[in-house]
């Protein structure tokens, strides 16, 4: 009689478990280079969240604004903005799994496809995403991956990296000079 009751129970109880939104496979540094339609290192100046659609489809959107420092694949303009599914409209939150969370002055390379098109516009979610942080101890520029850890080795985006500290952590400009190189080393081999 117990277990009649208890199997209801049980399957209520794994309906309320929380699922991750989406399970991504991490990029090589090759293949977010050759998916994105735009790569630019930019300063958020502006994030702002409002509601869109009607009905069922309500939901809200992040407007996410950059200042353009450099363009490197594409041409983003001198300001580009980026539309993120989720965000806080108010006191009412929608949150999105694994989303980058973007605030006035972060400094970031990104690596942008379909903009207006995804949830994320970013390869690979928060893997196009490449936070430019002031190494506190070295003074320099240093290029934080999309969980916050210092980049060292970009051909091991997406397979086993390594922990890097900041001190070994590529530049900005380390970051912008391979993406060139592996622009320029598929303009010089074409794909046969």
């Amino acid at each position: 009689m117990k277990l009649k009751y208890l199997l209801p129970l049980a399957l209520i109880g794994i309906a309320f478990v929380r699922v991750p939104a989406t399970t991504v496979i991490p990029p090589t540094f090759e293949q977010l280079v050759q998916q994105a339609e735009l790569i630019f290192q930019g300063t958020v100046t502006n994030v702002h969240s409002v509601w869109e659609g009607e009905g069922a489809q309500r939901h809200i959107d992040t407007y996410v604004t950059f200042q353009i420092g450099e363009n490197v694949k594409g041409n983003a303009g001198s300001s580009y903005t980026i539309r993120i599914l989720g965000g806080t409209v108010g006191d009412e939150t929608m949150e999105v799994t694994d989303t980058p969370k973007f605030n006035v002055g972060d400094r970031d390379v990104l690596f942008v496809e379909h903009n207006n098109e995804q949830f994320v516009p970013l390869v690979g979610i928060t893997h196009g995403r490449f936070h430019v942080q002031r190494d506190e101890q070295t003074g320099r520029d240093i290029i934080l991956n999309g969980e916050g850890y210092p980049v060292r080795d970009l051909t091991k985006l997406g397979r086993e990296e390594e922990s890097a500290t900041a001190a070994e952590a590529i530049s900005p400009d380390q970051l912008k000079a391979a993406v060139q190189k592996q622009l320029t080393g598929k303009a010089d081999h074409p794909a046969q």
